[in-house]
This record gives structure tokens, sequence and C-alpha cells, in this order.
């Protein structure tokens, strides 16, 4: 009857030689057996020495991993150097200036924050990275159908710029923080333009956007994303709408007109009032007013005019009578 004891401590520590104790004819195949198990547990301290010395450069923390943990990791690590020339094509990856990688080492984010820009070492089979776009992103919001306040059905449209700013929040925290954030700026303008009314969101576009910016920024700050802007692109409302508007915009125009023109008129008839009194003091002014009228007649049209004038309006005009005639001719 055979008895076997060992013990292996972490790959910090040593390695106990087992001990056995064998009785009969069981003694020879007892030594060779526990020989390759030292040899086995001697090739694995190796390996996690290595390992430890390595981790400073590949980013782990003692505490994050277990004995299997560490297992696993110096298995990789061994197999990454077996298979060198072929694993270093693998293993080592390129992250672009406007890119960061968020790797996960069986299960844990390595070292609590994301990976990059430059070149970084990706063990095989416990680890795997996700790759996080850092670059303003374009988010198109479909025409919704919005009903506002003033119980006017109309369909708004708009655009946000919004970007990652942590990596790590955006591949922790949500499953796709872009459909995320798609969908919660669908939901915030259909919220927040259905509490106003057709002229308020027609007259204060600008208010809105920067309402709705102020919302998004707020409910996506958990996700890593930090919204830019917002802006309404257009506002579509129906066409027996439209015409109604437009029939109000003419009426209010023409009112408008109508008050100018009388205006006008007023200030134009003080003005001949003047003008009256100032010729009234003087006939011939009238009479040269009414000649430099003709000349600029003929001067626009080509064309001779004849109208009857009778002579009494003449003689009103010029200051002379026909009674101071005939004295004149008397006195000659």
């Amino acid at each position: 009857m055979a008895a076997r004891e060992f013990w292996l401590k972490t790959p910090a520590g040593s390695i106990n030689p087992p001990s056995s104790s064998v009785s009969g004819d069981g003694s020879a195949q007892s030594s060779g057996h526990c020989s390759h198990l030292h040899s086995f547990l001697a090739f694995l301290k190796i390996i996690s020495v290595t390992g430890l010395l390595l981790s400073h450069f590949l980013g782990i923390n003692k505490n994050q991993l277990g004995v299997c943990g560490w297992i696993l990791f110096s298995l990789s690590l061994l197999l990454m150097i077996i298979t060198f020339p072929i694993s270093i094509w693998m293993c080592l990856k390129i992250i672009k200036e406007y890119e960061r990688a968020v790797v996960f080492r069986l299960g844990r984010i390595q070292a609590g924050k994301a990976k990059g820009p430059g070149l970084i070492l990706v063990l095989p089979c416990i680890d795997v990275f996700v790759k996080v776009d850092l670059r303003t992103v374009t988010c198109n919001i479909p025409p919704q159908e919005i009903l506002t306040r003033d119980s006017v059905t109309t369909q708004v449209d708009g655009v946000v710029y919004y970007r990652i700013y942590s990596a790590v929040s955006a591949v922790a925290n949500v499953n796709d923080v872009h459909q995320a954030t798609f969908l919660l700026a669908q939901t915030t303008l259909r919220n927040v333009l259905g509490t106003q009314t057709l002229s308020q969101i027609l007259a204060g576009r600008e208010e809105i956007a920067h309402s709705i910016q102020t919302l998004l920024d707020d409910a996506t700050e958990l996700w890593g994303i930090r919204v830019a802007r917002v802006e309404i692109k257009d506002v579509r409302i129906p066409m027996q709408l439209q015409r109604s508007m437009a029939a109000e915009a003419e009426a209010t125009r023409e009112a408008r007109a109508r008050v100018v023109a009388a205006e006008g008129e007023m200030n134009a008839s003080k003005s001949l009032k003047s003008a009256s009194m100032v010729l009234a003091k003087s006939p011939i002014a009238l009479q040269l007013r009414y000649l430099q009228t003709l000349a600029t007649v003929a001067t626009e049209k080509n064309s001779t005019i004849v109208f009857p004038l009778p002579m009494n309006i003449l003689e009103g005009i010029g200051g002379i009578s026909y009674d101071n005639n005939k004295k004149v001719n008397d006195k000659a």
C-alpha cells in the first residue's frame, strides 16, 4: 500500500519535492512516478517565475489573478513563446491615434483603463480586446411625428454630434453605445417638442436644440458619451395648415400694406396743402409749374397733346382779366 503527499505553492513561492513511502514490489514504480511529478512541478515553477518577470511589462496586477489564473497565464505565455514566429503577428496589435483598446484578461478589464495608441500585446486564449473609436459621430434622427402642445401634428428631424471620451465606460456600462444614444436622441426629441407650441418650435429652434443637448449629455455621461451639438433640420406641417398659415400671413401683409398706403396718402395731402399755400402767394409760380408738368409729359412720351382750355381759367391763372385788357387798349 502506498501513500503520496506533495505541496505546490504560488508561483512566487517554492515547490517542495513530494515524499512517498512504498513497501514491497511497488517501490521502483512509485519512485519513477514521483520523479515525473517533480519534473512537471519544477517546469510549472519556471513558467510561473517567467510570468512574474513579464507581468510588469504586460500590466498584470497580482491581486487580480488567482492560482488558476496564473497557471492559465503561464500556459498562454508558453504557447506564445513556442509558436513565436507565427504568434508575434497574432499577438501584437496596432491601435491608431483616434482609437483605444479595452483589453479583457480572463474577463477583467486589464489595468482598469484603455490602451493605446500604439503597439499592444494580446495574449492568446486569455485576452479579448475591443476597439473603440474616439472620433465625433454624426447621428441622423429620422422624422418624428409629434403632437405639439396646441394639438398640431408635425414631423421634425434633426442631427446629433457626439463622441466617446471614456472607452472603458462605453464598453463596460452599455451593450451598444451607438444604438442606445440613437434611440435616446429620438425619445428626447419627441418629449421636448411635445411640450412646445408650433409657433415656439418654428421661432425657437436654437433654444430647443440647446435643451435637448443638455438632457442628452446628462443621460449619456455614464456611458462615456459627450454630446457636442444638436441641430433641428426640418419642421414639416400638414398641407392644409400650410395653406391656412399662408392665408393668414397674406391677410396680415395686406392689412399692413393698406395702413402704409393710408399713411402715405396722409403725408402726401399734408405736403400738397403746404405746396398750395406757397403757390397761392404767387400765381405766376402755378403757371410755371403747369408748364413744367407739360414739359415732363412731353419728354417721357414724344407726342403732341391738344386739349381745350377755357380762357377764364387762363385769366385766373395769369391774373389778367378781359377788362384790364380793354383798358390797356383804350389808353393806347
